[in-house]
């Protein structure tokens, strides 16, 4: 068998699992989906999801791994220092979220206990404090408040939006997240 069938073939293994552990996300805890459970709706046999994931814990890892690694490369196409690459970059950010609508909403939802939050929040601290804080003279001891209050906003806010079937384009999502950014409540 030629190894681009092989490639197919794990990829769509690896889809698939991951669309069942998004569907059984939106009806339970992640503490309480087994991998049986997983493969059933998947159509998968246990083996063959051992062969590509530890458990199921490991499968969602890879899942949020996956659209932070999406992130970092839209990311780094923009410099976040002018105002309309920081509106660009939110806009193409909104529109990958739009996108993987369905995963995002799932893994940004509240009553899901998933780690994905907190790695949004990790990496976007990061991009946060590299791009804009070090540039704008904000004292070392308020970087670290300043980032979570915007970083947090940002991330409900883009909950909300997904959650009101994106009833803003990514376009004036972006304007609007960018002028609370930077004009606060006189941004609106």
């Amino acid at each position: 068998m030629t190894s681009s069938k092989l490639d197919r073939r794990k990829k769509y293994t690896q889809s698939v699992l991951k669309d069942s552990l998004m569907k059984i996300l939106k009806e339970k805890q992640m503490s309480s989906i087994t991998v049986k459970e997983i493969c059933e709706r998947a159509d998968i046999n246990r083996s063959t999801f051992y062969s590509h994931y530890n458990d199921q814990f490991d499968l969602l890892d890879k899942v949020e791994d996956e659209i932070i690694e999406d992130m970092t490369g839209y990311l780094s196409q923009f410099n976040y220092k002018k105002e309309e690459d920081a509106i660009k970059m939110l806009e193409k950010l909104l529109e990958y979220f739009a996108s993987k609508q369905e995963i995002c909403q799932t893994l940004l939802n509240e009553k899901i206990d998933t780690t994905f939050q907190k790695k949004v929040m990790k990496f976007a601290k990061q991009f946060f404090i590299e791009s804009w804080i070090s540039d704008n003279n904000v004292d070392e001891d308020i970087t670290e408040y300043l980032s979570i209050f915007v970083i947090s906003g940002c991330i409900h806010m883009i909950r909300s939006w997904l959650n009101n079937r994106m009833d803003k384009s990514p376009k004036e999502m972006a304007q609007l997240i960018n002028n609370l950014i930077n004009k606060g409540l006189l941004g609106v």
